[in-house]
């Protein structure tokens, strides 16, 4: 379970990082937070999401399946959206689960 969150909290790390770094240079230096919402539910899992004025949003939740037995996990899903130096607003759909990190995203090289 450990290596679980320790996986979930980098692939959040990574996601919010180039949600960050992807926004325009210009306005994210002067960006305000417009939208913040948090339900935290404790060990079972969470939800959240934010919106800036430089256009980033992120939704994010997570929540614990097969709770106490071998095959416990948690399961996170979310979005992410900016816009890019070019002006083009890019989304990023994510699930991280016992599966890995999936990433899907039209800029995204499909196979």
């Amino acid at each position: 379970m450990q290596s679980i969150k320790v996986c979930v909290l980098a692939v959040c790390a990574f996601v919010l990082a180039a949600s960050v770094s992807a926004a325009p240079l210009d306005d994210s230096k002067q960006a305000t937070i417009l939208r913040y919402d948090n339900d935290n539910i404790g060990t079972d899992g969470y939800n959240f999401g934010y919106e800036t004025s430089d256009g980033v949003t992120r939704q994010e939740q997570a929540e614990l399946k097969n709770a106490g037995t071998d095959h416990e996990a948690l399961s996170v899903r979310g979005s992410v959206s900016w816009v890019a130096p070019d002006g083009q607003t890019y989304t990023l759909h994510y699930i991280a689960d016992e599966n890995g990190f999936q990433p899907q995203g039209d800029h995204l090289p499909h196979n």
